[in-house]
């Protein structure tokens, strides 16, 4: 079975790919072949779904729009339903439930760390201020996307496949606007939320 013929084959040669490699790195630095660290696990989840969440929300914003935008104005084209039918459905499936997870494991980082409260107080409650001060402005810049997503994107776009009811042209449009503006949002607060999440152990670069 050719692993490369299906996303579950993809993901599965992926793990068992990490988990050689990272067990042939331990033995070369003289450790034994598996030796599962927690925070290093959840770290490497959050950094996978975080990247499939950002980098779905770039494609939603540089690649999609605008496409779709280029695909209605084409009046001799096939128009933009393939890309609502067949692509909409399934980025958004892995978009949200990725910016779920990214989030999900972040907080599990920061609580087995016990910096959860450090962080999302931005320092004032204690700790290392250097850590938790850019960690904390990445933390809430990042519960801000996630709840853009779960509760405006998400509802708006219900609408927009027809999954949800409408109240009319009115509350389509309305939608449509919301679901650019916000994704539009998101886009602008990812970037600094990329550079304040690595901000912590490595600085910030401005």
């Amino acid at each position: 079975m050719n692993p490369l013929t299906s996303i579950k084959g993809v993901w599965i040669a992926g793990l068992l790919l990490s988990v050689l490699l990272a067990g042939i790195v331990n033995l070369a630095i003289g450790g034994i072949f598996l030796a599962f660290d927690e925070l290093a696990f959840v770290r490497w989840v959050h950094i996978v779904a975080g990247i499939i969440w950002v980098g779905l929300l770039y494609y939603f914003n540089f690649v999609q729009m605008p496409a779709i935008a280029a695909a209605a104005a084409d009046q001799g084209g096939p128009g933009p339903a393939a890309i609502a039918k067949y692509i909409v459905p399934r980025a958004l499936l892995w978009f949200r439930w990725a910016s779920l997870v990214t989030w999900g494991a972040g907080v599990w980082y920061l609580v087995r760390n016990d910096s959860l409260l450090d962080v999302f107080t931005l320092g004032l409650a204690g700790g290392d201020l250097g850590y938790a001060l850019p960690m904390g402005v990445g933390a809430w810049l990042g519960t801000v996307l996630l709840i853009n997503v779960w509760f405006l994107l998400w509802p708006n776009q219900k609408k927009l496949m027809g999954l949800a009811p409408s109240q009319g042209e009115a509350d389509l449009a309305k939608a449509k606007k919301t679901v650019a503006t916000v994704a539009r949002v998101n886009a602008v607060l990812s970037i600094p939320m990329l550079m304040f999440m690595v901000a912590a152990p490595h600085g910030i670069p401005l």
